[in-house]
């Protein structure tokens, strides 16, 4: 994923303009514009990582590419540089870099890529850069690089330490933890924006609190991706739903984005910035999710390798979504071809039955294509397998989303949700304390109280 900027109601990688949760300062609900029809990530060092992190689906996309340098050369850069510039219409153009590990390039690279942005930028634009890293080799020297340029930074944390080196590790099979922490410690000396990418998966997934107050309390993020791990094994199986042990089930993943909402409705709507909850406040308000994940198609996010090869999406590096070398043509031509606009649009014409009836389609759309490999349950194939931690999660929070996307509609701040919150629970504790022991709950259950919420 690529660093996202909330406070902006830009989303970097998907790049649309949408209702997000910064209004709650009080700002006005801004119309839906269109800024760019694509984003690249872009990979200069390929799949190369000075890590081995265990989930990561990346480190042998290197076997693509054997005997390869691993570099992007130079008059690729350039090409890359002054094509994805003309080929935006709007007065916004990010650079996604991505990896591997990015920072390996060495940051002469990253010089070099400012002058040629600088080079081929018109005058009227503006031209940002998002920079995905795992944090282990930042120090005071890109630092000083990434503040002077702006650059947005997103740096992979997964909890505190017993939770992150779970399955961040290095070369040596050792925790990185530590690293990681004196890399965010120069970000935030240096005053860089930062998100923190998180990945649920087996372990911490099960620890939502303590992963979101060590975020939120003691590494001071404000900016917070959840990403669900998903490995499906290649395994002759009758549904093809086996997935590894690292992977994170998809009831744990919903009770994990639920155990944390319920947090932060109450207490951190307008200081913590949650994507899954901008995306979830965006379409609650009538508009798109404004990233792929649940957008209704997708092939508007593509990956380009160090060679120039560009395919349909990171997460679909692989020979049958190849689209063709840089320089043997035009970028747009690539991204404008055939093939990646019904890679597109299959995201959407193949839903099954069972998720075009759904009642939270309209801001889950299936998910990511990647994951669409389990059976629904009557015997459909492309369900996605988070579905049911989808649904748990989307229909938990219907209530208080539908209340802050009438707060926005009547231009006030989302932030008064809150207060809402407050006078619920007060109501609940004055209706339980009303209540005796085999009266019926208050929640409504049907269930006798002591069989019930007493419990």
């Amino acid at each position: 994923m690529t660093p996202w900027v909330p406070k902006l109601g830009i989303c970097l990688k998907e790049k649309y303009r949408y209702v997000q949760l910064s209004m709650i300062v009080g700002s006005e609900v801004p119309d839906l514009v269109t800024v760019d029809p694509f984003n690249v990530m872009l990979k200069p060092r390929g799949a190369i990582c000075n890590l081995d992190c265990k989930y990561c689906y990346y480190l042998r996309k290197e076997d693509l590419y054997a005997n390869s340098s691993f570099r992007m050369e130079k008059h690729v850069l350039e090409k890359f540089v002054r094509e994805y510039i003309d080929a935006q219409a709007g007065p916004e153009v990010v650079f996604s870099w991505q990896g591997g590990e990015p920072t390996l390039m060495g940051i002469d690279y990253f010089r070099q890529a400012i002058e040629f942005q600088k080079k081929y930028s018109r005058p009227d634009m503006r031209v940002t850069n998002a920079f995905q890293t795992n944090g282990v080799l930042i120090d005071d020297e890109w630092c000083r690089f990434f503040r002077d340029n702006e650059f947005l930074l997103g740096i992979s944390l997964d909890g505190p330490i017993e939770l992150h080196d779970a399955y961040r590790v290095d070369k040596g099979g050792d925790g990185t933890f530590d690293d990681v922490l004196r890399g965010i410690d120069y970000v935030q000396r240096y005053d860089v924006d930062y998100n923190i990418l998180t990945t649920v998966h087996s372990v911490n997934s099960k620890h939502p609190m303590t992963v979101y107050k060590f975020l939120r309390d003691t590494i001071d993020a404000k900016y917070i991706q959840f990403i669900p791990i998903v490995e499906k094994m290649n395994v002759c199986d009758p549904d093809h739903s086996k997935v590894s042990e690292r992977s994170v089930q998809p009831e744990d993943y919903g009770e994990f984005l639920l155990t944390i909402y319920d947090e932060w409705i109450a207490r951190d709507v307008g200081t913590v910035f949650v994507q899954i909850f901008d995306v979830a406040l965006a379409a609650w308000s009538g508009m798109r999710p404004g990233l792929c994940v649940f957008e209704e198609t997708c092939g508007s996010a593509l990956a380009m390798e160090h060679n120039g090869d560009l395919y349909s999406c990171d997460h679909f590096v692989e020979q049958d979504h190849l689209l063709g070398n840089l320089m043997d043509g035009n970028i747009i031509d690539l991204v404008s071809s055939p093939q990646q606009k019904q890679f597109g649009l299959a995201k959407r014409d193949d839903l099954p039955t069972y998720c075009l009836e759904c009642e939270v389609r309209f801001v889950c759309n299936g998910g990511c294509p990647k994951n669409r490999f389990i059976l629904t349950p009557e015997g459909e194939a492309g369900l996605n397998c988070l579905c049911a931690g989808y649904k748990r999660f989307f229909t938990g929070i219907n209530m208080s989303m539908d209340y802050m996307a009438a707060l926005l509609k009547n231009n006030r701040p989302a932030s008064d949700v809150m207060t809402w919150i407050e006078r619920e629970k007060m109501e609940w504790v004055r209706r339980v304390n009303s209540v005796n022991r085999n009266d019926p709950c208050p929640c409504g259950s049907g269930k006798k109280y002591k069989k019930c919420c007493m419990i």
